[in-house]
C-alpha cells in the first residue's frame, strides 16, 4: 500500500523549491532526457527525511510500494532522488526484498547518478546477508547491462574492513577487459577505496594485472599509494 501522503507532500515540496535556471543547467550536466527542478541534491535528501518524519512508514511493504511508485511516475529527476532517499530507514535496511527495487533503479535509470545512488544500500545488504548477497554480485559482475555489472563493482565501496577481497577480486577481473568507461572508472574507483584499509593487497592486485588493468583504472586505484 503505498503511503500517499508522504507521496504528495514530496512532490509538493520539490516543486515548490524549483530553480528554473539551475534546472536547465542540471539537465545539461547530467545529459538527461528527464526534466530537471533544480534542487540540490542534498535538499531532495533533507525533504525526503523530513516527509518521512511527519508521515512514517507502517511497514516495509509500504516502503517499497511508495518507492516504486514515486519512481514509476517520477516527471523530474529529483523525484527519483527521492525514491532513492525513501530506502534509507531502518525498516529495509537488510531487507532482501528491496532488492529487485534497487536492481530496477539501476536498469531503469541507466545512469551513474542512479546506480551509485543505490550503492550504499547493496552494500549494506551484502553486510547482512553475506552468502544471498555474495552469489547475486557475483552474477550480476557478467550481467549483459553494464550498470549492473557496475553496481558489483561498487557493492563494496563503503565496506572498509568488512569487505571481502575474493568477491572484490573476482568481480573486477571478469571486467578487466570492459572499454566501457563507466565500468574501468568503477574498478579504479573500488580499489582506490579498498586501498584505504588495504593499500598492500590493492598494489598486489594492480602489479599482478598490469598487463591488463586499463590505465584508467590504474591511475584512479593507486591515486593515494605512495609512488
Amino acid at each position: 500500500m503505498v503511503n500517499r501522503e508522504l507521496l504528495e507532500a514530496v512532490r509538493s515540496q520539490l516543486r515548490d523549491m524549483a530553480d528554473p535556471e539551475r534546472a536547465a543547467g542540471a539537465q545539461t550536466y547530467m545529459k538527461s532526457a528527464i526534466p530537471s527542478l533544480g534542487v540540490r541534491v542534498p535538499e531532495v535528501r533533507r525533504l525526503a527525511a523530513g516527509a518521512v518524519v511527519r508521515y512514517p512508514f507502517d511497514s516495509a511493504e509500504q516502503v517499497r510500494d511508495t518507492v516504486l511508485e514515486l519512481w514509476r511516475t517520477a516527471g523530474f529527476r529529483e523525484e527519483r532522488y527521492a525514491a532513492i532517499d525513501l530506502t534509507a530507514g531502518r525498516l529495509v535496511a537488510t531487507d532482501l526484498q528491496m532488492l529487485p527495487v534497487y536492481e530496477e533503479i539501476i536498469r531503469d535509470g541507466a545512469w551513474w547518478d542512479f546506480a551509485d545512488g543505490v550503492a550504499g544500500r547493496i552494500c549494506t545488504l551484502l553486510q547482512a546477508n553475506r552468502q544471498e548477497m555474495t552469489a547475486v554480485i557475483l552474477g550480476w559482475s557478467t550481467d549483459p547491462d553494464f550498470w549492473i555489472r557496475r553496481a558489483s563493482l561498487t557493492a563494496q565501496l563503503k565496506a572498509k574492513a568488512n569487505t571481502d577481497p575474493e568477491l572484490l577480486r573476482r568481480v573486477i577481473e571478469v571486467n578487466l577487459a570492459d572499454p566501457e568507461f563507466f565500468i574501468r572508472k568503477a574498478i579504479g574507483w573500488a580499489l582506490r577505496e579498498y586501498a584505504k584499509t588495504a593499500p598492500d593487497w590493492v598494489a598486489e592486485f594492480v602489479a599482478r594485472h598490469q598487463g591488463s588493468i586499463s590505465p584508467l583504472s590504474r591511475r584512479e586505484a593507486l591515486k593515494n599509494l605512495p609512488k
